[in-house]
């Protein structure tokens, strides 16, 4: 029996979505079960004492830049350094993420969570559309009432739980991997995270 990670995300994050494809074979390799949380990490950082990027300073803003550029072109991940519709209202993607997951299981949610990344980065979408939102959902085949579905105020409110909890975690920042009480934050993080799952 593989090991669980908790997948702690931000749906605007781009170091999320640089991970995601590695992330997602490595869970396979070792035969893991990945659980996404698309928490709000407004509320994390104003809890952890991290700073949303407009508030950072311009010499952090900038080496971030640098940073993405590098991992950029290390990864072949064409993504965009400043997207369109950076940053978008993830609330209605994340709530339906969490719908999926409550209601459809851990596959259909972390496909959605990644497609939403994708179409954010790589494709310059709105994905604080309710449009965008149900178009992606209908080209993962999920159900086309899932939109409809995430709007309910309980997920909302499962949010805010599954935000509390990570905070008692100890969870900071995004993308982080959660195995028992070893937290791996960051895509650049991914083969430390591969070396504990190898050792089950």
């Amino acid at each position: 029996m593989g090991l669980g990670i908790d997948y702690y995300v931000s749906l605007n994050s781009p170091w999320t979505h640089l991970g995601a494809a590695r992330l997602e074979a490595m869970a396979a390799r070792h035969g893991a079960t990945l659980r996404v949380h698309p928490v709000d990490f407004g509320t994390v950082f104003a809890a952890s004492g991290g700073l949303p990027l407009p508030k950072r300073s311009p010499q952090r803003q900038a080496y971030r830049m640098q940073e993405l550029e590098r991992w950029r072109e290390h990864l072949g991940i064409p993504i965009h350094l400043r997207p369109r519709f950076f940053p978008a209202n993830e609330k209605p993607a994340a709530h339906t993420v969490i719908a999926a997951r409550e209601t459809l299981g851990e596959a259909p949610a972390l496909a959605l969570a990644h497609r939403v990344l994708k179409a954010l980065w790589e494709e310059e979408r709105d994905t604080g559309d309710p449009a965008t939102l149900a178009a992606l959902v209908a080209e993962l085949g999920l159900p086309a009432d899932l939109p409809a579905l995430g709007a309910e105020p309980r997920w909302a409110e499962r949010r805010e739980e599954d935000t509390r909890a990570a905070l008692k975690r100890g969870v900071f920042g995004a993308p982080s991997y959660v195995v028992g009480e070893e937290i791996f934050w960051g895509q650049d993080r991914l083969d430390f995270l591969d070396r504990r799952l190898a050792r089950g």
